[in-house]
């Protein structure tokens, strides 16, 4: 006779689904909605922990909060339609299982069962050993967010992998970096890590460049040259930007993946290589292989292994300790190690569209500026982080309230924004992400001719 395994189910629905509770006769379930509520049940006592999430985003927010406890059970995510970067965020940050969430299907009762008893069977994993929060911060990547504590969960396990890696981000979040963190965790760090940026060569340079070329196979190609994939041979080559390329050059790249050999420029002969592979991009690949921009062949062939690095603004908690060691790294003797509190607050409200790369320039500009022994200051900052701090710099006017406060820092805005682009109006709706009938009735409310 199967036994009855005891199950907490988290899930911040009405209930537990009718067709799971009632065609899973050997699970006794005891529901809560929060993760306070699932701690309060002494959740080691339980054979599993089920988080019914209605995102990945609300599953690592469980994951998250579950760090109280000292010992858990298994836990298993039912999440709806699980992606290749959900999957590895999820198992990154805990879970010792991830189950499509699909409560209709005749299946799931006896699919969510046989999991349960799985993992009830298996040896405990506990999340204390799996939470990205214990893993060692890379050398040269500052993060104290819940956000980056995440991605270096994923650094250390992509280390351990063998698996084909791509960093996705926006530019100037660290891609390179944390490429260069992958390599010195594993077992390629005593060979050489090389990286190239796609952009910067037109594909028939870029071609002979990663795969080598034979003498005579082009104008001055005087010798035969070995490519960047020999030159990595045994470690790892990072391709940067590799959405640049061009969908011929994709189906070359594909085969080199695919096969483990590549065939120089002008060769008629293969040569085997042994080389792990981490791209990098700044666009959505899974996008731009719908759209037809990008072979999916190639993106999941790259994709197996997705890190997601976040911008700058959505890890803020991150933005004074990336300060303070840019003024170690950039600093002399005689320069600041610390932020005035009118600089901090400046750099805490700015929203760093250029990132790290940006905040990092931003600090060797102002070092530049600082005296010998001052302190730096807000106004030692470009123009570009004081401006949009201009309208309430100042007391508010005598008699105003903070509606009206804010109504003239909002025209202000509308009116920096219609400078910008002559006064066209439907270029600045765009700008702001507003509609032109939302524009003409803020307009016509805050007086804008």
């Amino acid at each position: 006779m199967q036994p009855v395994r005891t199950v907490l189910w988290l899930s911040r629905g009405e209930e537990i689904p009718v067709d799971l509770a009632g065609e899973a006769p050997t699970l006794d379930f005891v529901w809560e909605r929060s993760v306070e509520g699932a701690l309060a049940h002494a959740p080691q006592g339980f054979d599993a922990l089920v988080i019914d999430a209605a995102s990945t985003a609300e599953a690592l927010a469980s994951l998250r909060g579950l760090r109280a406890a000292p010992r858990l059970p298994p836990l298993l995510v039912r999440v709806a339609e699980p992606s290749a970067d959900a999957l590895a965020q999820l198992l990154a940050a805990g879970a010792a299982d991830v189950l499509p969430r699909e409560p209709e299907a005749e299946s799931a009762a006896a699919e969510l069962r046989t999991r349960i008893e799985k993992l009830a069977r298996g040896p405990a994993r506990r999340l204390e050993a799996s939470l990205p929060a214990p893993a060692p911060e890379p050398d040269g990547i500052v993060g104290e967010s819940p956000e980056m504590r995440q991605v270096f969960g994923l650094i250390a396990c992509a280390s351990r992998a063998r698996a084909t890696v791509l960093i996705s981000g926006e530019t100037g979040t660290g891609k390179e970096l944390i490429a260069r963190a992958i390599h010195r965790g594993s077992p390629r760090a005593a060979r050489p890590f090389v990286a190239v940026n796609c952009a910067a060569f037109p594909d028939t340079l870029l071609e002979s460049e990663l795969f080598g070329c034979m003498k005579g196979a082009f104008t001055g190609a005087d010798r035969d040259r070995a490519g960047l994939f020999e030159a990595a041979d045994g470690g790892s080559l990072f391709l940067d930007e590799v959405s640049e390329t061009s969908r011929p050059f994709q189906a070359k790249l594909l085969r080199v993946l695919q096969e483990r050999e590549l065939r120089p420029v002008g060769g008629t002969r293969s040569r085997r290589v042994d080389v792990r592979v981490i791209a990098a991009s700044n666009r959505d690949l899974w996008r731009q292989s719908h759209a037809g921009l990008f072979r999916a062949d190639l993106y999941y062939r790259l994709a197996v292994f997705p890190i997601q690095l976040p911008s700058l603004r959505e890890r803020r908690g991150d933005i004074l300790p990336l300060a303070s060691r840019f003024l170690a790294l950039h600093g002399d003797a005689s320069a600041p190690s610390c932020l005035a509190p009118d600089a901090a607050r400046l750099l805490e409200a700015h929203a760093w569209p250029g990132n790290v790369r940006e905040l990092e320039n931003e600090i060797q500009r102002a070092l530049a500026l600082v005296p010998p022994g001052a302190t730096l200051e807000a106004a030692h900052f470009s123009a570009r982080l004081r401006e949009p701090l201009a309208p309430v710099a100042g007391p508010l006017e005598p008699g105003e309230s903070l509606r009206e406060s804010l109504d003239r820092v909002e025209a202000w805005l509308i009116r920096r924004e219609l400078d910008a682009h002559g006064g066209r109006r439907a270029e600045t709706a765009r700008r702001l992400s507003i509609t032109r009938e939302g524009l003409y009735k803020k307009m016509r409310r805050l007086g804008i001719v």
